[in-house]
C-alpha cells in the first residue's frame, strides 16, 4: 500500500514539473515603439464568436493599425458581423489544392496587412483591455514569436468535459523541457510576430498543407533562428471554444490529439504520461473502497483533486464540483484520443467546420 502510494506521489508531482504560471507580463498603456500592429482574424463560421472578439478590440488601450477578417467560407453571417464593426473584410477567396482553409485565409489577411507587427487570433478569442499592449510588449522582449494558451471559459456541462484535455495543452506548453526542442510549436489561437520574422519563417504559406500548422511554424521559427515563447493567457486572453455543441467540440480536440504528442520532446511525454496514469490508478478509488487499499487510493485522489483545483486556475473556469469529479474528464480525453486514432489510422481525413481535411494536409 505505502508503495502504491509513494507511486501516486511521484506521478502527481510530474505535473507540477510540467506547468510553470508563465502568465503574460503586464503593461501598462501603450507599449513602446512606434510599430503599427496588424490584426488577422480567419473565421469561417463565426457569426456568434465574432461579436465579442471585435469588441474587445475596439476597447484595447493599445489600438491596433488594422483589423482584418478573412471570411473562410461562412454560410452564416460573419461577413457581416465584421462590416458592422469596421473591420476589413476579405472573402470570396476559393480554396485552392494543397491548402488548408485555415491557412489560406491567415495567409490572404498577411497579404492584405500594412503593420509592422502581425497579430494571428482565432474568432473565440476575447481580450482584456490590457491585453494587446502586454502581447506587443513581451514579444519586443523575447523577439521572435509569443503566443498565447488561453484561459477556457466554459458555460455548459459537455464544455466543461474539456478539463483534463485543457491541462495537458497547459503541460505541454508550459513544459520547461520545450525550451530547446526544435519542434515547438506556436498555440495558434493568438500568435504575435514582427513582419520580417514572420517572412524568415516563410509564413503560414511554408506550412499550408498542416493540419497542425500551429506547431508546424512554431518550428519553422526555431529552423530560422527565430525564439518562441509561450504564456499561459489568463487574465488578458481567453475564449469560449465550443459553445455549438459537444460534436465540434470532439471534433475539435480530436483533429491533431494524436499527431500534435510527436511534435513534444520525450521528457514532456514521458512525465505527462507518468501524471496520466496516475490519475487513472487514483480514479479508481471508487472501485477499491472495500478493500485494504482504499486509504492510499482515496488519499491519492485527494491529492490529484487538489492539484487539479490548483491548475484549473490557470486553465480555464470548469465549474465548481467537475474538477472533483475529474474522472468525468478524463473518460471524455480518452474517449477523444480513441476517436483522434481512429481517424489517423483508418480514416485518413478529419472533419472541421463543414470542411474534411486530410491527415496529409489540403481538403479531402
Amino acid at each position: 500500500m505505502w508503495i502504491m502510494l509513494a507511486f501516486m506521489v511521484l506521478a502527481s508531482a510530474a505535473g507540477f514539473v510540467l506547468f510553470r504560471r508563465n502568465t503574460v507580463p503586464g503593461a501598462e498603456g501603450p507599449a513602446p515603439g512606434p510599430a503599427k500592429l496588424s490584426v488577422i482574424v480567419p473565421a469561417r463560421n463565426e457569426e456568434g464568436n465574432l461579436p465579442h472578439l471585435l469588441a474587445s478590440l475596439q476597447a484595447q488601450r493599445y489600438r491596433p493599425h488594422e483589423i482584418i477578417v478573412v471570411d473562410d467560407g461562412s454560410s452564416d453571417g460573419t461577413g457581416l458581423v465584421a462590416k458592422r464593426f469596421g473591420a476589413t473584410l476579405v472573402e470570396g477567396l476559393p480554396l485552392p489544392e494543397g491548402w488548408t482553409g485555415k491557412n489560406w485565409a491567415v495567409w490572404n489577411g498577411y497579404l492584405r496587412s500594412t503593420g509592422d507587427l502581425v497579430a494571428f487570433l482565432d474568432a473565440d478569442v476575447r481580450l482584456a483591455p490590457d491585453a494587446l499592449g502586454a502581447l506587443v510588449a513581451a514579444r519586443e522582449r523575447t523577439g521572435g514569436a509569443v503566443s498565447v494558451v488561453p484561459y477556457h471559459y466554459t458555460e455548459k456541462f459537455y464544455e466543461r468535459l474539456a478539463l483534463i484535455p485543457n491541462l495537458l495543452g497547459l503541460f505541454a506548453f508550459t513544459s520547461p523541457f520545450e525550451r530547446t526542442n526544435p519542434q515547438k510549436g506556436l498555440y495558434g489561437s493568438c500568435i504575435v510576430a514582427s513582419r520580417a520574422d514572420y517572412e524568415l519563417a516563410k509564413g503560414h504559406e511554408g506550412v499550408k498543407s498542416e493540419l497542425l500548422d500551429d506547431l508546424t511554424l512554431g518550428a519553422r521559427f526555431a529552423e530560422a533562428g527565430l525564439p518562441v515563447t509561450n504564456f499561459i493567457g489568463r487574465g488578458l486572453v481567453s475564449f469560449r471554444m465550443y459553445p455549438d455543441g459537444i460534436r465540434s467540440e470532439v471534433e475539435g480536440f480530436g483533429k491533431g490529439a494524436v499527431q500534435s504528442t510527436g511534435k513534444l520532446g520525450a521528457p514532456t511525454v514521458l512525465l505527462v504520461a507518468l501524471w496520466l496514469v496516475g490519475l487513472i490508478c487514483a480514479e479508481a478509488a471508487p472501485f477499491v473502497l472495500h478493500t485494504a487499499w482504499a486509504p492510499a487510493w482515496v488519499a491519492s485522489y485527494l491529492l490529484y483533486t487538489l492539484q487539479i483545483y490548483f491548475f484549473a486556475r490557470y486553465a480555464g473556469r470548469f465549474g465548481l464540483w467537475l474538477p472533483a469529479l475529474h474522472m468525468l474528464s478524463t473518460v471524455f480525453f480518452l474517449y477523444i484520443m480513441l476517436y483522434s486514432s481512429y481517424r489517423v489510422l483508418f480514416v485518413g481525413h478529419v472533419p472541421w467546420k463543414g470542411r474534411s481535411i486530410g491527415i496529409g494536409g489540403g481538403p479531402k
